[in-house]
């Protein structure tokens, strides 16, 4: 059996509590005791090198090259990396792309955000953030767990993740994939049941390109899908992945861009999110209220933002 083993579908029927315990709730506690290999198989620390031919190795090909993971899972930044954030890591298989959206190959998340790869140009991938209005059109805000890898603590949309290489989030056809893979995370995320968020009532509304580093040896590379939507939810966030939510109106968001610019509050927001707000978001908050939105919509231009 391979030491990573892919997840393929699998939802959880269970609902997290409103409460945000400080230990994963018993819908997630199987992660916690799932391990890349037993002790008896494998000691650490183990290098990954070019010419090995591990399980461990991943290599990801793009229409021009490929690169074989060369980090060591037992070195020392990777040790206390929080267990569910790890099995996501190296399970989670990210879709690599051209500058043109084009899918070029698939790599782990964890080569998808090495640092080191981004600059070597390796590591583009699909992703998506959510942007999800109440009916009295404040937007649902997370911050992310203190345990993610990039970017703890920031405050950000509602749901920012990855459609994986499979083939429901691989259709391409009205980003239906990308869709998939929201109502997906939704869930993972913010404990919102499939049917609060049907896949038909997210709007694309463009893409966006960017790169971001988090702390010199992560970061994002990422052509990011736009997704809106107005709906009513239950959130029940999952600790494993958020620390905190809140919907605010568009003066409170405001607000929040002066604490983070002015250093207040220890707030800070995540690159993807600023960079739509600078952009785009107030402008097409205006569209939600007045009912207009599919007047914004723009898929057919990617903007190269930074």
């Amino acid at each position: 059996m391979s030491l990573t083993t892919r997840l393929l579908n699998a939802h959880a029927t269970t609902r997290l509590s409103s409460s945000l315990p400080s230990s994963a709730s018993p819908r997630y506690s199987h992660f916690l005791s799932t391990q890349f290999a037993s002790p008896s198989l494998i000691q650490f620390p183990l290098t990954l090198k070019p010419s090995s031919t591990s399980s461990f190795s991943r290599v990801f090909s793009s229409s021009s090259s490929a690169i074989t993971a060369t980090s060591t899972m037992g070195e020392a930044p990777d040790v206390g990396m929080d267990a569910v954030q790890k099995r996501l890591m190296f399970d989670d298989e990210c879709i690599l792309v051209d500058e043109n959206d084009g899918v070029v190959g698939h790599a782990s998340k964890y080569n998808c955000h090495l640092w080191e790869n981004i600059l070597k140009g390796n590591a583009l991938h699909r992703a998506f953030s959510v942007f999800l209005f109440n009916s009295k059109y404040e937007l649902l805000l997370q911050q992310r767990s203190g345990t993610k890898v990039t970017f703890p603590l920031v405050w950000t949309n509602a749901c920012c993740s990855h459609p994986l290489y499979r083939e429901s989030e691989l259709i391409d056809e009205d980003a239906l994939g990308v869709r998939n893979a929201a109502q997906r995370k939704l869930f993972d995320e913010l404990g919102i049941p499939a049917e609060d968020v049907p896949v038909d009532q997210f709007t694309p509304l463009g893409r966006i390109l960017y790169k971001a580093s988090s702390d010199g040896k992560w970061g994002e590379h990422e052509l990011d899908y736009l997704l809106f939507i107005v709906r009513d939810v239950n959130v029940n966030p999952n600790p494993d992945e958020v620390a905190d939510v809140k919907y605010v109106n568009r003066d409170q968001l405001k607000e929040l861009l002066r604490k983070a610019d002015s250093g207040e509050e220890g707030i800070n927001l995540s690159p993807w999110f600023r960079l739509v707000v600078d952009n785009f978001l107030l402008k097409w908050w205006e569209n939600v209220e007045n009912g207009t939105l599919k007047e914004a919509v723009d898929m057919k231009t990617i903007h190269k933002l930074s």
